[in-house]
């Protein structure tokens, strides 16, 4: 068996181990997912509820098997079979999969799972994905954790079968950060929230107290760091998850807003305003040293570093108009690189370090869009009165972001949702929150 380097400390310690329980076989398997082309048909797959020995394992089987489904249909690129057309039960198929069975409902993709319950208290769950026309197995897992850990490693099967269908990694087993809005839009309430990627977990950070605005993900998932009106002064603050502390990131001489982590999770970079100038600086958040990075008049804000580090992109107004720049990391060598109609801001570096997500305001529309880091190949995915604020899925492949509607003139009937896009622009979705939901920021994989 191979271990994998995906260890957790979910749920007091829940996820005890995730290692490879059989070896891929059928290396010449047919089944896959071309997921760099335009829209497609999504890929047909069943996913037969997990099969567990007593009433409490059968139904963590029937929930795993769920979430599974409900990941990969979100995903655009699988259509999970209806149950009610299955022929083979999931008890038999544990003895071997009747591959003219699931042939005969059209399945491409079968999962085959089981979720059993150990004297200890402690959950073991494994699947294996068979490719249904070539009737090989595809690969196949195990994970032990306690059984309150199952919908996490329902995430985590996931994103292996999307992994070994489409070539690329997953990204279900993540979580958003984002501001919780309500009341009357001349009046709103904004806390700091967080929630695994299917909308599931919801929890609020900040009792609304102090208005909160752009949280955004350390590299290691358990960070957030982000902007807060605490007592009436804009400032940026971390906080940490697992322990709820808040910590003041710098008292500087000014409003500081904007902000978001390195790659390597050891340095902030955001704008500082004083005296009407805003500028971009970098603290190291082991020194407590600040650095400047721009000098200029105009406005320069809203900056992200590229996966590397080596190079940050950002707005700024220097040209006569809201466009998008990058510079190297060291503050110099700065460079326009949007060139299109209309104005262009909060642009943000893609994890594959290919691309660059922008929002675009041109004739009274909204637009979320994507271009290479030179500026070339721009595209538009998703249009709005009001749409904003993108962020990247880990893998790359997909975009979450806030869209907005209009209130009356009293402030009324205004609702802002989260939504996600695939690069395609198709597979618009809104995803779920309690109240109304804006600028919002995806993790990384779990740890």
């Amino acid at each position: 068996m191979m271990k994998t380097h995906r260890r957790s400390g979910f749920l007091a310690g829940a996820l005890a181990a995730l290692t490879l329980l059989f070896a891929a076989v059928g290396a010449h398997a047919e089944v896959r997912i071309d997921i760099t082309r335009g829209h497609m048909k999504p890929l047909p797959i069943a996913i037969p509820e997990f099969v567990g020995g007593g009433a409490a394992e059968a139904q963590l089987g029937k929930d795993i098997a769920r979430v599974i489904s409900a990941d990969l249909e979100r995903s655009g690129l699988f259509k999970p079979v209806d149950p009610r057309a299955f022929i083979q039960t999931a008890a038999s198929l544990q003895v071997q999969p009747r591959f003219a069975d699931w042939k005969a409902i059209n399945a491409e993709a079968l999962v085959q799972g089981k979720a059993e319950v150990g004297p200890d208290g402690r959950m073991r769950v494994e699947f294996r994905l068979w490719d249904v026309f070539s009737e090989s197995q595809m690969t196949g897992q195990a994970y032990t954790a306690t059984p309150q850990g199952w919908r996490r490693i329902a995430h985590l099967i996931s994103d292996a079968i999307y992994k070994r269908i489409t070539g690329e990694d997953g990204y279900f087993d993540t979580q958003l950060v984002y501001i919780s809005e309500s009341g009357p839009k001349n009046d709103r309430k904004k806390r700091l929230s967080i929630m695994d990627q299917d909308s599931e977990n919801h929890k609020f950070l900040t009792d609304g107290a102090d208005l909160v605005l752009t949280p955004r993900f350390s590299p290691t998932a358990r960070e957030i760091t982000y902007m807060s009106y605490y007592r009436g002064t804009p400032r940026v603050y971390v906080y940490q998850i697992d322990t709820g502390r808040r910590e003041l990131l710098g008292d500087f001489p000014g409003m500081t807003f904007a902000p978001r982590f390195s790659p390597d999770g050891n340095k902030v970079i955001m704008s500082l305003a004083t005296e009407g100038n805003t500028e971009i600086y970098e603290m190291n958040l082991l020194t407590r040293q600040k650095r400047r990075l721009t000098d200029n008049p105009a406005i320069d804000t809203a900056p992200s570093y590229a996966p590397d580090g080596s190079r940050i992109v950002f707005e700024s107004d220097r040209g006569g108009s809201q466009q998008v720049y990058v510079m190297d990391s060291s503050g110099g060598n700065a460079q326009r690189i949007s060139f299109g109609e209309g104005r262009y801001a909060t642009p943000v570096w893609s994890p594959r370090g290919d691309l660059i997500a922008f929002t675009k305001q041109k004739g009274g529309e909204f637009y979320i869009g994507v271009m290479r880091p030179d500026g070339s190949d721009e595209r538009l995915l998703a249009q709005g009165w009001l749409v904003e604020g993108p962020t990247w899925a880990p893998n790359g492949r997909v975009l979450a972001y806030w869209r907005e509607t209009r209130s009356d003139e009293r402030g009324r009937g205004a609702t802002a949702k989260l939504y996600s896009i695939d690069l395609t622009g198709f597979n618009e979705r809104q995803m779920v929150t309690p109240l109304d939901g804006s600028d919002p920021a995806w993790s990384p994989l779990i740890p």
